[in-house]
């Protein structure tokens, strides 16, 4: 089981050896640092089994709107649902600052990603052309809608409960 706690800065030399590890035009140390500086409006949090580092993810809140500004897995942790959990800690934070959707990009040649979200309830609803330029692919913008909903807290408790 996995734990979410508020990334530090003490974090960001484990968060960067993931943050290269995963993607193709990774953040830089001081875009996380200014991020991490911003008191309200974001929420960075790592996941810990035990005391290792396996997982991150950072939100920006704006009205009722969560964005998943990144979400990343350790390589050596991916397909054990960390990222099951990481979300379902992501969904819970944006419900307890009372938002009623989350949007996200995720590169269109991620299909294990999309399958991810798409279990959360997400749906593509437009494309970002060359979003990760350095690569030259394009980006799914996906939605999750209505995450306030009785039907929704169904749908978190159907997956906690497999992911248990």
């Amino acid at each position: 089981m996995i734990e979410l706690v508020r990334m530090r800065r003490r974090d960001l030399r484990k968060v960067m050896v993931v943050e290269q590890q995963v993607f193709p035009e990774p953040w830089s140390h001081a875009v996380f640092v200014s991020e991490l500086a911003l008191r309200t409006g974001r929420d960075y949090r790592v996941a810990r089994e035990g005391r290792e580092m396996v997982g991150y993810i950072g939100l920006m809140f704006v009205d009722e709107e969560a964005h998943v500004t990144t979400v990343a897995v350790a390589p050596e942790h991916q397909g054990r649902g960390i990222g099951t959990q990481i979300m379902l800690g992501a969904m819970r934070i944006a419900l307890e600052h009372g938002c009623r959707q989350v949007s996200l990009e995720v590169a269109v040649g991620n299909a294990r990603a999309q399958a991810l979200y798409r279990r959360f309830g997400f749906v593509p609803v437009g494309v970002r052309k060359n979003y990760y330029q350095l690569i030259g692919e394009d980006a799914y913008v996906m939605w999750a809608h209505d995450i306030d909903q009785p039907a929704y807290a169904a749908r978190l408790a159907s997956i906690a409960q497999g992911a248990a």
